[in-house]
C-alpha cells in the first residue's frame, strides 16, 4: 500500500492533518508526520533528516507520496530525498497537491489500493470537491502546479539572473520551452525575485505569467537521466539573453526619422502613396458561444482535436507565407503561437471541464482562454501584458472553428487610418483593404513585417512614428504620406486637395505601369534590366507571370522541405521543379537549394538546439552537414534543368571553401546521373546568394567560382548593421538604403564585373520602385521581387538614364545616413 507523508513548518499542524486524513484511510494507510523543528524556543521550520525518516517508516515497498505546505518543506522535502538510496527514491514522489485536502482524499485512494500515481492524482484532485460545493467554476491556473507525472531522482539546481531588458516575454518564454522540452527531464523554474512558482518549464503560459523581468532571479530545477545537460543548455541559453537580441532601454521611436517641414509627426516612409481618413484602432470581434446543454464528451474531445490540428496547420501556413514575403524573423512570432496550441496548461484544463463537467469544447476553450488572457493581462510588465494577444489571436482562431465560423480578422470601426504600436504579422497579413486606407505605427522599421507586407499590399505606410501617436484620439482626422513619412493631424482642405492631386497622378503613373507589366524594362538610353519574381510554392507561378515577371529570380525550395514527416525524394522534388520550369515556358528560373537551420528545422530532420539559429548550421552549412540531403536535391535540379533553363544558387555562402565542396558535390551529381541513364544538361549555371558580409567583402575571390552573384539584402543589411530587424528596439538601423550596405552591393558588382558576372538582387530593396536608379546604377542587371511590385519597378526603370543612374548611385555611397539617401531620391 502507497505510504503517505506530511510535511509542514509545524508539528501541529502536520499532526492534525495525519489525524485527519487516517480517519479516512484507516490505520492500515500508513500516513507519517514530519513537522517542525526539534529546537526549544524556536519550533516553527522543517527538518530534512525527520522528513527522511517519515519517508522510510512509511514506505511499505509499493511508493511514498510527500505533500509539502510551503517554502522550506519542499526544499527539506527535496533534501531527504536526495538522502535516499537510489532504488528507494524512484519509489518517491514530492506531490504540489494541496496539503489538508490533497491528504485526505490520498488517504481514501490509497486505502483502496491505488497505485503512486494514482494517490497523486486524488491529492490533485483534492479541491474539487469543495470547488462544487462553493459553486466556483474555475480552479486556479494548472500553469501553477509543476509535474503532471511522479518524478524520480533527485533534482539538481540553476540559479541565474535574467538580464534580457524585457525579461522573459513571449518569444524569450518559447525558447526557454522548446530548449526545455528537448531534454529527458522534469524541469521546473521558479521566480526567487517575486516568490512565484515553481512552475513546469513545458508550459509558455506558466513561464511567461512567472513576471520575470529583467535583474529578477529564477531557479531551474531538472530532475531525470537528462537533468544535466537541460541545465547546461538552458544556461547556455541564458547566456544569450534567451536569445532576445534586444538593446537596452525601449526608445519611443525607431532611428534616423528626419523631420518633415510642417507635418505634425514624421516617421519613415516605407509603402509609397497617402491617405486621408479618421484613426482607427484594431476591435477583435466576440463569438456567441451556443447555449448549455448535454454533449458527448468523446465527440467534444474529438472537435477540439480537430481545431487545434486546422490551426496549427493554418499557423504553418501563414508562416510560411510571411517568412517567403518578410523573412524567417518576421514570421518567427508564429513559433509562440503554434507552443500555445501545445500547452499543457492552456489544453489541460479544457480537457478536464469536457470530461468531467460535461461541457463544450467551446465553451470550456473560452473560457480557459479569457483565464489566461487575464492573468497576462493582470502582469506589472507593460510588455508582458501586451503578450495577451498572442494568446487571445490563438484563441480567436480555435475558437471559430469549434463554433464553425470564419475566423474573422481583427476589425476597425469603419475605414480608416490605422494607428498602432506595432502590428502583428497575423493582423496584417489579415487586414481588409477596402478598409485600411494607411498605417501608421509607432515603431518599427523599414524591413520590418508590417512594413514589408503594407508594401505587398500597396498600403500606404508610416513606420517608427513615435510613440506620441498612439496618443491620437480614435475619429481624429490624419493624413499621411507614404513617400515622404509625413502625418498631418487636421489637415485643412488645400493640404487634402494637393495630396488628392498627386495620389491621382500617382494613380495615373500605377495603372501605365500595369498596362505595360508584361514588356522589358529598359532604361530610356537602352539598358535592359530584366524583373524576376521570388516565388515559395507551385502555386505562385501564375501570379507571378500575370504580374509580368519575366521569369523567377528566387525560388524558395523549402515549400518541399517543411510541414511533413519524411524528406521529398528525388522523383517529388523534379516533379515540382518541372511544373515550375513549364509553366514558365522558357523563362529563366533561378532555384535556391533549400535554406533552413535550427531554428525551424524539417520534422524529419534531427538538429541539435543552438543558441543563435540564425548564425548557425543553416543554409549551405547545412546542406553539406547532411551531403546525401544536398545530393538529392541537386540530381532533381539536374533532371529539371535537362529541358529547362533552370539555374542554381547556393544560399549563406561565407567562404569560398563552402562553394567548392557544394559544386564537387553538383559535379558528383552529374556523374551519377549519366551514369544512371538520365538526360542532363551539357551545363548549369551556378551563383551564390550574398547574405553574409564577408561573402560581400570576398566577392572577388568567388566571382572565378560562379557564374552569377544574387544579393539577398534583407540578411546583408541585417549583418551589417547588426540590427535585427524583427527587434522594433533596433528596426529602424535595419534600413536597405543606408550607405553601408549600398557600398557592399557596389563591391560585389565591381568584383563581377571585373570576372564577365552578372548580378542580381533579390531582397526588399529589389521591390522598391524608389531604389531602382541606385540600383541600375550600381550595375545590378536583375531585380527579383514580390509579383505585386513588379510592374511599379520596371516602371520606374523605363523612367531613368544608365547615366544618370549611375550618377544618383555615386552620390548615394557619398552620403552618411538612409535618410539623406532617401532624401536624394525623392528630390531627384
Amino acid at each position: 500500500m502507497v505510504g503517505i507523508v506530511i510535511v509542514s513548518h509545524s508539528s501541529a499542524i502536520a499532526e492534525g492533518v495525519v489525524e485527519l486524513a487516517r480517519e479516512m484511510g484507516g490505520e492500515g494507510v500508513a500516513i507519517e508526520p514530519a513537522g517542525g523543528l526539534d529546537e526549544p524556543g524556536n519550533p516553527i521550520g522543517t527538518d530534512a533528516v525527520l522528513v527522511l525518516a517519515a519517508i522510510e517508516k512509511a514506505d511499505s515497498g509499493q511508493g511514498v507520496l510527500v505533500l509539502m505546505d510551503l517554502g522550506s518543506a519542499v526544499m527539506s522535502a527535496e533534501v531527504a530525498l536526495d538522502m535516499l538510496a537510489e532504488k528507494q527514491r524512484g519509489r518517491v514522489y514530492l506531490c504540489e497537491a494541496p496539503l489538508v485536502e490533497g491528504a485526505v482524499a490520498a488517504a481514501a485512494a490509497a486505502r483502496l489500493g491505488e497505485d503512486l500515481e494514482g494517490v497523486a492524482r486524488e491529492a490533485r484532485g483534492g479541491l474539487q470537491g469543495k470547488a462544487a460545493h462553493l459553486g466556483v467554476d474555475e480552479l486556479p491556473a494548472a500553469g501553477e502546479a509543476v509535474s503532471e507525472e511522479p518524478v524520480t531522482g533527485s533534482f539538481k539546481d540553476l540559479q541565474l539572473t535574467v538580464t534580457n531588458p524585457l525579461g522573459l516575454h513571449a518569444r524569450p518564454a518559447a525558447r526557454f520551452v522548446r530548449t526545455a522540452g528537448g531534454y529527458d527531464a522534469k524541469v521546473e523554474v521558479t521566480n526567487l525575485t517575486t516568490g512565484k512558482g515553481p512552475v513546469t518549464a513545458l508550459s509558455l503560459n506558466a513561464i511567461a505569467t512567472l513576471g520575470v523581468r529583467r535583474d529578477h532571479e529564477i531557479s531551474i530545477r531538472a530532475r531525470g537521466p537528462q537533468a544535466s545537460d537541460a541545465l547546461a543548455a538552458l544556461q547556455v541559453l541564458a547566456d544569450e539573453g534567451f536569445g532576445d537580441q534586444a538593446a537596452i532601454g525601449t526608445p519611443t521611436r525607431s532611428v534616423d526619422v528626419s523631420p518633415v517641414e510642417g507635418a505634425t509627426y514624421s516617421g519613415l516612409p516605407v509603402s509609397p502613396g497617402s491617405a486621408h481618413g479618421n484613426v482607427r484602432r484594431l476591435r477583435r470581434p466576440n463569438f456567441e458561444l451556443p447555449a448549455e446543454r448535454r454533449v458527448d464528451a468523446e465527440v467534444e474531445l474529438a472537435a477540439l482535436g480537430e481545431a487545434t490540428t486546422g490551426v496549427r496547420r493554418e499557423l504553418a501556413n501563414t508562416r510560411d507565407d510571411i517568412a517567403g514575403r518578410a523573412g524567417e524573423q518576421s514570421a518567427a512570432i508564429f513559433d509562440v503561437h503554434v507552443l500555445l496550441l501545445d500547452d499543457p496548461t492552456l489544453l489541460d484544463p479544457v480537457r478536464r471541464a469536457i470530461s468531467e463537467e460535461g461541457s463544450s469544447a467551446a465553451r470550456a476553450w473560452a473560457r480557459e482562454i479569457d483565464a489566461v488572457v487575464g492573468r497576462y493581462r493582470s502582469l506589472d510588465d507593460d510588455y508582458q501584458r501586451e503578450r495577451a494577444e498572442d494568446v487571445a489571436e490563438v484563441g480567436h482562431r480555435v475558437l471559430a472553428r469549434l463554433i464553425g465560423v470564419p475566423a474573422a480578422g481583427p476589425e476597425l470601426g469603419g475605414p480608416g487610418i490605422l494607428v498602432a504600436a506595432e502590428l502583428a504579422p497575423a493582423e496584417t497579413a489579415a487586414l481588409d483593404r477596402e478598409l485600411v486606407l494607411g498605417i501608421v505605427t509607432a515603431r518599427g522599421g523599414p524591413t520590418g513585417h508590417a512594413a514589408i507586407l503594407a508594401r505587398s499590399l500597396g498600403i500606404p505606410t508610416v513606420v517608427g512614428a513615435g510613440d506620441e501617436v498612439l496618443g491620437l484620439a480614435e475619429g481624429a482626422r490624419l493624413l499621411i504620406d507614404g513617400e515622404s513619412g509625413a502625418i498631418y493631424v487636421d489637415p485643412d482642405a488645400a493640404l487634402i486637395s494637393h495630396y488628392e492631386g498627386l495620389e491621382r497622378q500617382r494613380q495615373m503613373q500605377h495603372s501605365s505601369a500595369q498596362r505595360g507589366a508584361s514588356e522589358p524594362a529598359v532604361t530610356t538610353d537602352g539598358r535592359r534590366i530584366d524583373v524576376a519574381a521570388n516565388l515559395g510554392s507551385v502555386a505562385d507561378v501564375e501570379g507571378a507571370l500575370a504580374a509580368g515577371a519575366d521569369g523567377v529570380g528566387l525560388l524558395r525550395s523549402e515549400f518541399l522541405f517543411l510541414d511533413r514527416d519524411t524528406a521529398p525524394t528525388e522523383d517529388e522534388q523534379f516533379t515540382a521543379y518541372t511544373t515550375i520550369a513549364e509553366a514558365l515556358d522558357g523563362r529563366p528560373l533561378i532555384l535556391r537549394t533549400m535554406d533552413v537551420g535550427a531554428d525551424k528545422p524539417p520534422a524529419w530532420l534531427e538538429l541539435e538546439r543552438e543558441a543563435n539559429p540564425f548564425m548557425g548550421l543553416r543554409g549551405i552549412r547545412l546542406s553539406l552537414a547532411q551531403p546525401e540531403m544536398l545530393m538529392t536535391q541537386l540530381r532533381a535540379a539536374l533532371r529539371a534543368a535537362a529541358d529547362h533553363p533552370l539555374k542554381l544558387m547556393f544560399p549563406m555562402v561565407s567562404t569560398v571553401d563552402e562553394l567548392q565542396r557544394a559544386r564537387a558535390l553538383l559535379e558528383e551529381a552529374h556523374t551519377d546521373l549519366a551514369r544512371a541513364g538520365h538526360a542532363t544538361p551539357d551545363g548549369i549555371e551556378v551563383g551564390i546568394m550574398v547574405e553574409v558580409p564577408a561573402c560581400a567583402v570576398n566577392a572577388n575571390a568567388f566571382a572565378p567560382h560562379v557564374d552569377f552573384f544574387s544579393i539577398g539584402t534583407n540578411d546583408l543589411t541585417q549583418y551589417a548593421l547588426a540590427a535585427d530587424r524583427g527587434n522594433n528596439r533596433v528596426a529602424g538601423l535595419a534600413d536597405h538604403l543606408h550607405p553601408s550596405v549600398l557600398r557592399l552591393i557596389a563591391h560585389v558588382v565591381d568584383a563581377a564585373r571585373r570576372h564577365d558576372k552578372w548580378v542580381g538582387v533579390c531582397g526588399e530593396l529589389a521591390g522598391d520602385p524608389r531604389a531602382a536608379s541606385i540600383l541600375v546604377g550600381l550595375g545590378v542587371t536583375e531585380l527579383s521581387m514580390s509579383p505585386p511590385a513588379i510592374a511599379l519597378v520596371k516602371d520606374a526603370v523605363r523612367r531613368v538614364t544608365y547615366e544618370r543612374a549611375k550618377e544618383i548611385a555615386a552620390s548615394a555611397l557619398e552620403m552618411a545616413s538612409a535618410s539623406e539617401v532617401r532624401r536624394l531620391i525623392e528630390n531627384d
